[in-house]
């Protein structure tokens, strides 16, 4: 029989490292008395530190921004929410008294032409004020929008009008 004879075995290189890996390397040992860390190492810590400070100081005045932003915005918005409730009260109080007079000129009506008259002509005052105050809120709900709107448009303009 013929001996099978095997080749040497071949030592096998370490996988190189991989691209989301990251390289493993020894860190100098600075814990001794009176040794000086390397100028480049310093050097690159400082500008770290002096690059983190810029970042944060950009990173606040763009919350102070925010915030302004955000303190117009909820003022613009909460004064028009009064002014479109208080709106909105008036005509309820307005129709209210248009409702208690026509029932006290129905109660002096004495004939039953009269009270058609007089519900005729009431029905078409009614349409005529609320045509009228829907108009009114319709306007006053889009001067809201559009001044509570502006100050985000602006502030959104403003930010990236500054990205590079």
């Amino acid at each position: 029989m013929a001996e099978a004879t095997t080749a040497p075995k071949m030592k096998t290189a370490k996988p190189a490292i991989g691209a989301f890996e990251m390289p493993k390397f020894e860190m100098p040992k600075f814990d001794i008395p009176n040794v000086e860390m390397p100028a480049a190492f310093r050097e690159f810590a400082e500008r770290g530190v002096a690059q983190a400070k810029d970042t944060y100081e950009k990173m606040k005045a763009a919350a102070e921004e925010a915030t302004d932003v955000l303190e117009t915005t909820y003022s613009t918005a909460s004064k028009g929410a009064s002014d479109y409730g208080l709106k909105v009260i008036e005509a309820a109080r307005n129709n209210t008294n248009a409702v208690f007079d026509f029932a006290t000129e129905l109660l002096a009506a004495k004939t039953l032409s009269e009270v058609v008259e007089l519900s005729s002509a009431h029905a078409r005052k009614q349409f005529e004020a609320m045509s009228q105050q829907s108009k009114e809120l319709g306007a006053l709900a889009q001067k809201l929008a559009t001044e509570t709107a502006e100050p985000m448009k602006a502030g959104m303009t403003k930010a990236f009008n500054k990205t590079p």
